[in-house]
């Protein structure tokens, strides 16, 4: 028992290192840096990759026709072999106007690459000599100015890739549960600070919206250097800083997803799909995980409530104030997903969602299915 007793205790240091002493992953203050236009507007693409993406496009892609960029700007959307019409509705949608629109069909895929980083290779390859490319998925929605901001933000900097975190649908219940969740717990892995330091260890992106210059890419071997790869847009940061490139990473302002996650299922496999990836397909590491997550997130609440319950004063204090420090620290997120701060107390129910995500991860890949996205299955996916 009083092992059992000292349990909260160390979940309340870890709660204390985690907000002093980690990059102060919980605030959400790092946005789109100081920016003025530069002398010269740089060349443009725009390489979308889209597979079955007919429900999304009518509310993403017209944003993107109509960005105001003072340069020379066009559009490569790449079909990757839809069933649902995709390539033929994006023609009717640039046929409106806009910024110039390519639809391409890539050959078909070869062994070694996920289907998203083959269609992003043939997007490249189509873009012509440009000196920046945008990387962004088919369901994210930019604001009329977020393309020339990007390039701003970079020729300023001298940033080879700018990143920006789309703030993602928070429409249902649970979207308002797991969404926030999701950009916390990826800040609390990567943390925002962290990646922009020029020589840090860290490297994190996102691949809903990545600007990255085309020499810096082609200096870290190009789109085929992470063809395999599942989280493809933290292994594009990784490239692009150990070849040398200045990335830069934050939280968007006029980058919004459209995707709609209606219940608990396709949100569930938006995380489960890559989770064991995350962890390098080790059981060590999800073991280790496993424990993290119980001790830092499920025992604040359990020694709270059973502490009080039992009659240990100690026990229960060490987890309130464990909780509060939790809590408090994702009230920022939910304070930018323009939620109820309340919502901060249910974070430790969050997080054994997660848990039970990375663990069916873990069993989804050892019975063979690996990462199943838009009918694929990467079984053992790599970097390349």
């Amino acid at each position: 028992m009083t092992v059992l007793r000292w349990v909260p205790v160390v979940s309340l240091l870890a709660w204390v290192w985690l907000v002093c002493c980690h990059g102060f992953f919980w605030r959400t203050d790092q946005r789109l840096p100081s920016r003025r236009p530069p002398a010269r507007w740089p060349a443009v693409a725009v390489v979308v990759p889209a597979r079955d993406e007919a429900g999304v496009l009518p509310l993403s892609l017209p944003g993107l026709l109509a960005q105001r960029y003072p340069g020379e700007a066009r559009v490569v959307l790449v079909d990757d072999h839809s069933t649902d019409g995709t390539g033929a509705l994006a023609r009717e949608l640039g046929a409106a106007g806009g910024l110039p629109l390519t639809v391409a069909v890539p050959p078909p895929l070869p062994d070694g690459w996920t289907g998203k980083l083959w269609a992003l290779r043939h997007g490249v390859a189509l873009a012509g000599p440009v000196e920046y490319l945008l990387l962004t998925d088919a369901d994210i929605a930019h604001g009329p100015d977020s393309l020339a901001e990007l390039v701003a933000a970079a020729e300023q900097h001298g940033l080879d890739l700018v990143s920006q975190m789309a703030r993602l649908r928070v429409a249902t219940g649970w979207e308002r549960l797991i969404v926030p969740a999701f950009v916390y717990f990826f800040a609390q892995l990567y943390p925002f600070r962290w990646s922009n330091r020029p020589g840090a260890r860290t490297a994190a992106a996102a691949g809903g919206c990545s600007l990255v210059r085309r020499e810096a890419l082609e200096r870290a071997g190009g789109v085929a250097a992470i063809r395999g790869a599942v989280i493809d847009d933290v292994s594009l940061a990784r490239a692009v800083k150990r070849s040398g490139g200045r990335t830069w990473l934050g939280l968007a302002e006029q980058v919004d997803s459209v995707r709609p996650y209606p219940g608990l299922a396709p949100l569930w496999r938006m995380v489960s799909r890559s989770a064991y990836a995350q962890l390098r397909h080790s059981p060590v590491l999800l073991l280790g995980t496993v424990a993290g997550l119980a001790l830092v997130y499920l025992v604040p609440p359990v020694a709270a409530v059973g502490g009080a319950v039992a009659g240990w004063p100690g026990v229960a204090a060490a987890g309130a104030l464990a909780w509060a420090l939790m809590a408090g620290t994702f009230v920022p997120m939910l304070r930018y997903y323009r939620l109820p701060v309340a919502g901060a107390v249910l974070l430790p129910f969050t997080a054994l969602l997660y848990l039970l995500m990375t663990v069916d991860s873990a069993v989804q890949h050892w019975r063979g299915r690996g990462a199943a996205w838009k009918g694929r299955t990467y079984s053992r996916p790599q970097e390349g």
